[in-house]
């Protein structure tokens, strides 16, 4: 399969008509109960919405992510960029990255000078889960007289998280964060999501290497009430694993599992128009030790295009929804085109086929 086939439109109905979420959605995912939690690059909350009728969710709920972590600040946007939910408990990711001040086509030389201006929004560093119960997320919740589910959010180290700490001394990461180069110029720049109880994939909108994009592994624990660590990788002292993956030059925009294999949504690490591709890399759960895949490998491989359109229409968020008796796999858009808002408060999204699972072998 290379060319997408649109099995559905889902119509996500907000109570509000800002742009900043509705033309911003940067993350969804699906709970069990049918619920879809829906991040945006410009708050510090995460948004609800439940089933009301056959292809159209409503009932919008926000819920403020500092009423159950602590954040780094109270001021600063988190960018949330990836979500997942895992047993019991919604993950989310901010994109850790810094940021270049953008033109503002007003006075040529103040332009100019924006340009040399890079910021930090603290909150950005944010790597987080939050239990949901009975369609709600809560701080905490004893599921059963052995399983207390806890929100937590990875541990803080000088107004960043310890995944940076760790990742200084990289040698493929590190010299990126050592001359602060930011997002959309193929600094560090967090843009995917996937989580298998408490083993997590962190996909890399940037740096992209020689063409590679990277895809961090990493195992959290609760080491105190509130506060995640990163966990050695099995027999090693290695805090996190990196897999590289040859996606045609793309970095990526947006993970999702599906049963064992890793659905991967690619697209342009800088800051300019280009083709969207889903990839998948299969069996991912099985790795112990740093990897790379090229696509000729038969573990890696090109499943569709997404359909381009200059300006619109830029998928980043990824979550599997069941459609027409199988997975589907449901994308949300920034910048939507106008066709995909159909009045003030609402957005359309797409629901994508996905081909059969071949697990026959196992």
């Amino acid at each position: 399969m290379s060319q997408s086939f649109l099995l559905s439109r889902i119509l996500l109905q907000f109570d509000s008509d800002l742009d900043d979420l509705l033309g911003e959605i940067s993350a969804i995912a699906r709970t069990p109960d049918g619920s879809l939690w829906v991040g945006s690059d410009e708050f510090m909350a995460v948004e609800r919405l439940s089933p009301i009728a056959p292809g159209i969710y409503g009932k919008h709920q926000k819920f403020h992510l500092a009423d159950f972590v602590e954040l780094f600040d109270h001021d600063s946007e988190v960018d949330i960029e990836g979500m997942d939910y895992s047993d019991g408990y919604l993950w989310l990711v901010g994109s850790h990255s810094t940021k270049r001040n953008k033109t503002k086509g007003k006075k040529v030389k103040k332009d100019i000078q924006r340009l040399a201006e890079i910021e930090t929004d603290p909150n950005r560093y944010l790597l987080a889960r939050i239990p949901i119960i009975n369609g709600a997320p809560v701080k905490t919740c004893d599921r059963t007289d052995q399983d207390r589910l806890s929100a937590a959010a990875l541990r803080k180290v000088q107004g960043q998280s310890s995944l940076i700490e760790a990742l200084a001394e990289d040698e493929h990461i590190g010299p990126f964060l050592k001359i602060g180069l930011p997002s959309k110029d193929n600094g560090l720049d967090i843009e995917g999501l996937a989580v298998c109880g408490d083993r997590l994939f962190l996909g890399l909108r940037g740096p992209v290497l020689r063409g590679w994009a990277i895809i961090l592994e990493l195992e959290l624990a609760e080491s105190e009430p509130g506060t995640l660590t990163l966990q050695p990788l099995g027999d090693s002292e290695e805090r996190y694993r990196k897999h590289f993956v040859d996606l045609n030059g793309l970095g990526i925009r947006e993970l999702c599992l599906r049963h064992d294999d890793l659905i991967i949504l690619a697209g342009p690490t800088m800051d300019l128009e280009g083709a969207m591709q889903v990839f998948l890399l299969e069996d991912v759960l099985d790795h112990s030790q740093d990897t790379l895949w090229e696509q000729d490998s038969g573990a890696l491989r090109l499943m569709f295009n997404l359909p381009f359109t200059i300006g619109s229409d830029h998928a980043e968020g990824l979550t599997l929804m069941p459609c027409l008796g199988d997975d589907g796999l449901m994308i949300v858009y920034d910048t939507p085109d106008e066709a995909r808002r159909p009045n003030p408060t609402s957005v359309f999204a797409d629901v994508f086929q996905l081909p059969p699972l071949d697990k026959s072998s196992d």
